[in-house]
């Protein structure tokens, strides 16, 4: 029997599938991955904002035409910089914005002692290059000039040294003759040729001289593919003329003096539109200088004092201590010249920079004897720096010396001269303190280097001479030897003299070059000669 057939049975619904009131998995997908690309895009037109308004103030710290220019988001007023960060200072920090270092504004005693510096004399308008700027020198613009110069320049040590015992004080000697190019003036240099427009840097800039201002532009003009040509007198000594083309220099040798070859140099960049650069006291150029205070301040705890030379060029002078003031205003800052050339004690006596000051050509004295070239750093000085004192030339050989015999140092009068006034005994207040001296500067010539030495050890009693008559008969000579031999001194020369001499026939007159350890040695040698020979005389010194 077949079965009636009734109607179909409805299937079962399958409650796990989606009903017709939620919307397809693929348009869920879908309107997700256009919220993210919205919420994306909206973030980077935020981020191309921020930088646009970024963009000027890091232009401009490359582009700087009239001096040190600002480094700050505009219309804000950054955070203030505190001294124990200089050390921390990275290149994160500075491009983000967490330290921004040209628009604080210090309101304490040092800023008004660095305004009024800089605000009782007129500008010199004698400057052909760059001109002097009155700008106010503050501590945000060393600090700004350290971080941008610390790739192109060393970080020179500053280091507890023996003569510490010798001179009853712990002395700390900041090397910076250690630099590249030997002097300090590199930091200056720097921050000067980092600052100038691409334009200029691409016409190139030109200098007339031979000294460390004029080594430390070849060399970072060089390193920085800015054309430079050093002009240099035809009496320049060719080792010099050698450094400074090594260094990448066009040297051109013109004239017979440094003012047909400044002449020259100017006459050069007029016509073909190099900037003419000669050492001054821009604000640009302290503030490069003045990175030596920030970095004695920051090796050297507890300072009681710092040295730096002095004389006419008192940019490291005057930069350093704008620095120490700031950080410390108990902090000593003392100046040393020669007595030579008190340039500046003379300027600061007369108020003004000493134009007709006589200074000394001879490759000796370098930067010691050169003249007062602004009046920025002549006024930064005389507020900020407590004492400037004057020294012999004596006093700088010895200093030599002293580098040479306990540092290993080879330093030239500009190097030396801070040591030379603990070694002339003109700062007994230091006496048990601690004191960093800056040595600033080791290029002394190899030709000079023999003669500086030899009369430095004279100086010292440890070269000495003496003359003395015996007679013509064997084997005086040799008890005279003897003699010597028996106080220990050495003898460096022995001349003989039988025709010319004055006294008794038969005779012979001995003069004897000697070395002796020190000052009692000496005298011990001249008492033992004098009871063997009466008649021995001493050449004085």
């Amino acid at each position: 029997m077949v079965s009636p057939q009734g109607p179909p049975r409805a299937r079962p619904t399958d409650m796990t599938t989606p009903g017709p009131l939620l919307p397809p998995y693929g348009v869920v997908v879908g309107v997700l991955l256009h919220l993210v690309v919205y919420l994306v895009t909206v973030l980077y037109r935020d981020d191309n904002k921020i930088k646009k308004q970024d963009a000027p103030a890091l232009c401009d710290l490359h582009c700087c035409k009239d001096g040190p220019v600002r480094n700050g988001l505009i219309g804000q007023k950054p955070p203030s910089i505190s001294p124990e960060r200089l050390k921390d200072f990275g290149e994160e920090d500075y491009l983000n914005g967490d330290v921004k270092t040209w628009e604080m504004k210090i309101v304490n005693r040092n800023e008004e002692l660095l305004r009024d510096a800089l605000s009782r004399i007129p500008q010199s308008s004698s400057r052909t290059s760059l001109s002097s700027c009155n700008k106010l020198i503050r501590f945000e613009d060393i600090s700004a000039a350290a971080f941008k110069i610390q790739c192109g320049v060393q970080k020179t040590p500053c280091m507890y040294s023996r003569l510490s015992k010798q001179y009853g004080m712990d002395i700390y000697l900041k090397k910076e003759f250690l630099q590249y190019t030997g002097s300090v003036k590199e930091r200056g240099v720097l921050y000067l040729l980092t600052s100038l427009p691409q334009d200029q840097q691409r016409k190139g800039v030109i200098v007339a001289s031979d000294s460390n201002f004029s080594m430390a532009v070849a060399y970072h003009a060089s390193e920085l593919r800015i054309p430079v040509f050093v002009i240099m007198s035809t009496s320049t000594s060719p080792a010099r003329v050698k450094t400074c083309r090594e260094y990448g220099a066009m040297v051109i040798s013109y004239g017979t003096t440094a003012k047909d070859s400044q002449t020259h140099a100017r006459r050069l960049a007029q016509e073909n539109g190099y900037l003419y650069l000669e050492e001054e006291d821009s604000a640009v150029y302290l503030s490069g200088l003045g990175t030596v205070g920030l970095e004695v301040y920051e090796q050297v705890p507890k300072l009681d004092a710092v040295i730096f030379p002095a004389g006419g060029h008192c940019g490291l002078l005057a930069g350093s201590a704008a620095a120490l003031k700031h950080l410390n205003p108990h902090i000593s800052v003392i100046g040393v010249e020669s007595d030579s050339f008190p340039v500046l004690q003379q300027s600061l006596k007369a108020g003004h920079p000493i134009e007709d000051q006589a200074c000394s050509n001879h490759d000796f004295y370098g930067d010691v004897s050169g003249l007062c070239f602004g009046s920025n750093s002549l006024q930064l000085t005389g507020n900020l720096v407590d004492k400037v004192v004057a020294v012999r030339e004596e006093d700088i050989l010895i200093s030599m010396l002293r580098l040479l015999e306990y540092e290993r140092a080879t330093v030239d009068a500009d190097g030396a001269i801070g040591l030379a006034a603990l070694v002339a005994g003109k700062l007994p207040e230091l006496k048990g303190k601690r004191v960093a001296i800056v040595i600033c500067s080791g290029n002394l010539e190899l030709h000079l280097l023999q003669q500086c030495i030899a009369r430095a050890l004279t100086l010292d009693n440890r070269v000495c001479r003496f003359s003395l008559v015996l007679s013509d008969c064997p084997g005086d000579i040799s008890k005279l030897l003897e003699i010597l031999a028996r106080e220990e001194a050495r003898v460096l020369d022995i001349k003989q003299e039988q025709t010319f001499v004055t006294s008794e026939l038969f005779t012979v007159e001995v003069t004897c070059t000697v070395e002796t350890r020190d000052k009692t040695h000496t005298a011990q040698l001249r008492n033992t000669l004098l009871e063997r020979y009466p008649t021995a005389a001493w050449t004085e010194r």
